[in-house]
Parts: C-alpha cells; sequence; structure tokens
C-alpha cells in the first residue's frame, strides 16, 4: 500500500519511514507540516495518510485538520494517527468522518504501545480496507469520560465489551478469541447491538463504525 507521511519531527520521521517500509508500506512522500500534508495526498493520491496530531505552528491538532482537508481533496483516503497522547475527541472527530459513505478507514494508536511490526502491519491493511483501529488505551479513556452520563443503559456488560472491541477495529473472530466465546455469540451479540442503537441493514453506512460513534457521542 502507499503511504504519506506527516511529522514534524525530522528524527521521528526518518524513523517512521524506514518502520513503515518494514511493515510493507510504500512511502511515497513524507513532510513535517499539515499543509505539505494535503499537497502530497493530493499529488500522490496515495491509500493511507499516517500523521501526527500536534503538529506546527501551535502543536495542537494542525495534523489531524490537515488530515480531514486531505480526505477531502482525496475521497477515500484512509488515516492514521500515530500520537503520543490520547486525545479522546480527536479519536471521536476521527471516527465521525469515518462514519460518511465512502469514506475511508481510520486508526488511532499511541507511539509508545506499537511494540511489533505485525501490529502496526495489521494497522495500516485494516485502515487500508476502510476498518477502524484504536488504542485499547484510547477506547479505555472513552469508556472513562461517558461513564458520568451513560444512555446506552439497553446494553448489557457483555455487549458493552463487544462494543469496546469493536471500536478497536477488531473483527468477529478476534473478538471471540478475546472474550473465549463463539463466534456465532459474537454475531448475536453485534446483532443485538444494531437491534438496540436502531442500526438497520443498510448499503450506504458501515453499521459497525455507525455503531461505535453511537457509543463515543452518548
Amino acid at each position: 500500500m502507499r503511504v504519506v507521511l506527516a511529522e514534524d519531527s525530522v528524527l521521528l520521521r526518518e524513523g517512521l519511514v524506514r518502520l513503515l517500509g518494514e511493515a510493507g508500506a510504500t512511502v511515497v512522500a513524507a513532510v513535517g507540516d499539515g499543509d505539505s500534508l494535503v499537497e502530497v495526498a493530493i499529488e500522490h493520491r496515495p491509500d493511507i495518510a499516517v500523521v501526527d496530531v500536534r503538529m506546527p505552528p501551535s502543536f495542537t491538532d494542525e495534523g489531524l485538520r490537515a488530515a480531514m482537508r486531505a480526505r477531502s481533496a482525496v475521497p477515500g483516503l484512509g488515516v492514521l494517527v500515530l500520537s503520543q497522547y490520547v486525545e479522546e475527541s480527536y479519536a471521536s472527530d476521527l471516527l465521525a468522518e469515518a462514519g460518511q459513505p465512502g469514506s475511508g478507514g481510520v486508526g488511532y494508536l499511541l507511539k509508545d504501545r506499537i511494540s511489533k511490526l505485525d501490529e502496526l502491519s495489521d494497522a495500516l491493511h485494516r485502515v487500508a480496507d476502510g476498518g477502524t483501529v484504536l488504542d485499547p488505551e484510547v477506547v479505555a479513556g472513552l469508556f472513562a469520560l461517558r461513564r458520568r452520563n451513560d444512555p446506552l443503559t439497553e446494553l448489557t456488560p457483555r455487549e458493552r465489551e463487544v462494543l469496546a472491541l469493536m471500536a478497536e477495529g477488531r473483527t468477529n473472530t478476534a473478538i471471540a478469541r478475546s472474550l473465549s466465546v463463539s463466534g456465532g455469540a459474537v454475531e448475536k451479540h453485534i446483532s443485538s447491538i444494531f437491534t438496540k442503537l436502531t442500526l438497520p441493514p443498510s448499503n450506504d453506512d458501515h453499521r459497525r463504525v455507525l455503531a461505535v460513534l453511537a457509543w463515543l457521542k452518548a
């Protein structure tokens, strides 16, 4: 898969170029600011943009805003955020983008928690395929924020566990393995989640993404 990379630290940028290459990606451009990310995305039309959230000049959310501009210019562009921080609002913004028909996949991983090449490679492939990938620590932070006011009272504790793993981008098989249940049980839980969240089958929307969005917005 073809990737553009935006990271303001020169040393980290060069290291990520090498790491992404070893993970099976071809980095067609590596830049140090948000405006340049948009430019190279339009020029190369890659499969994925890998970005840091905090970039010059203000080091707040320039990377994410640039990634969203790039997605508008290059429909279907996947976005994988690699950050040092758990920024729950940014994860919510990314998933909101992913909920739109025809949009690309999204991911939010913490740099310090990427310990294996196969984990990075798996995340890249899932985002390239239109899926969602969230670091478990990000999911935990999102859960903590919404426990104070949780309208999803109809979901059982097990359904909440399944929904959290869906937020991480896990497949049904991976969810079954994590919870030590059968694949059929996972399918029943997911079907129940869709029913309780009023998400009927649709050819235009990704119900898994919409279910996670409903959870994040609650």
